[in-house]
């Protein structure tokens, strides 16, 4: 069988990776070996953070929620609980957005969710 060279791949392989490592600090964006474990270690990074980002912007959204609940005399929970039972599906994004740009449309919200609580 004849001998197959890898030469063309191997290449193509190792300019991928250094692509991806552009602008690393040190040899990490020039050393194929280094870049090559640099690379894989952001990737994994990425895939983490991606997931986390997530999480993190939830509890943004649930903190500036509880922080105006608050100043309606209403905590986070109770707040949620009171919007579930009026059937009012707002999700936690748009409610800290409401929050923030429209105090008097979330005191109408706060006001629904206490209306509920009460009966």
């Amino acid at each position: 069988m004849a001998r197959t060279k890898g030469g063309v791949v191997s290449r193509r392989r190792r300019k991928r990776v250094l692509k991806l490592a552009k602008g690393y600090f040190g040899s990490k964006h020039t050393l194929y070996r280094t870049a090559n474990q640099q690379v894989m270690k952001s990737l994994s990074y990425a895939y983490r953070d991606r997931k986390n980002r997530k999480r993190e912007f939830r509890r943004l959204w649930i903190a500036r929620i509880n922080a105006a609940a608050r100043i309606n005399g209403l905590s986070y929970s109770t707040l949620m609980h009171g919007l579930k039972l009026a059937n009012v599906s707002i999700n936690r994004k748009m409610l800290s957005e409401i929050a923030i740009n429209d105090p008097d449309g979330f005191v109408k919200i706060c006001k629904t969710a206490e209306k509920k609580l009460a009966k």
